[in-house]
């Protein structure tokens, strides 16, 4: 069900506050969106602390990322834009900056995929057809540029490839992750970052009992 702009903006609001409280939106990062029809979507505007969003410091932007308003959206809205026209399921789309997900893309820098295995928070991925926690979900990790056509480029075979993912890593970065709505994109976002931060502890543990 499509939401108003103003109802889009309270949600993205609320959505900031508690992403902010679980640490995962450190200074000006992060970028959040929702579907406001199949013509555009409302999307944070650049430079704003997420955890202190405000009616007013958002803006609304077609499906190829021209902004509608004289605002300056996020440098990586052409992202959002892809999500949206690849999965028409998708209604918002959370991006994410946290120590688990940078750490982890930088130390495993050779790999294409993080896999998390055994947790029980993949129940949580829509994909996940079995509900179980006895699955391998293998997350997407694209290596970090500034160059917002050239990365959608290479994300774009992988979301064609994947009609079941819900979220994938920019190395070094941070997280994104989308939902049929707000509440199921947060969702996503938060067990995410949940087992990243349980891999990443692992990790330690590991180097620890050497």
């Amino acid at each position: 069900m499509m939401i108003d702009f103003k109802q889009a903006e309270a949600k993205l609001i609320a959505a900031g506050k508690r992403l902010d409280a679980l640490n995962l939106a450190p200074a000006t990062s992060g970028n959040y969106s929702i579907r406001l029809s199949d013509k555009e979507i409302v999307i944070t505007e650049s430079g704003n602390h997420k955890g202190k969003l405000q009616h007013g410091d958002f803006l609304r932007v077609d499906m190829e990322g021209k902004p509608l308003e004289d605002k300056k959206p996020s440098a990586e809205t052409l992202l959002h834009c892809q999500l949206y026209k690849c999965y028409e399921k998708a209604q918002a789309i959370l991006h994410t900056h946290s120590v688990a997900g940078t750490v982890l893309t930088r130390f495993f820098d050779d790999q294409a995929f993080i896999t998390l295995t055994g947790y029980e928070m993949l129940k949580i991925y829509p994909g996940n057809a079995k509900n179980t926690h006895d699955i391998s979900v293998h997350i997407p990790v694209f290596d970090n540029t500034q160059d917002m056509v050239e990365l959608s480029a290479r994300v774009d075979p992988v979301l064609q490839e994947r009609p079941d993912l819900s979220v994938y890593l920019i190395r070094g970065h941070g997280l994104y992750a989308w939902g049929e709505t707000i509440e199921q994109a947060e969702y996503i976002t938060e067990a995410t970052e949940m087992m990243l931060k349980c891999e990443l502890e692992t990790l330690k543990l590991k180097g620890a009992m050497r």
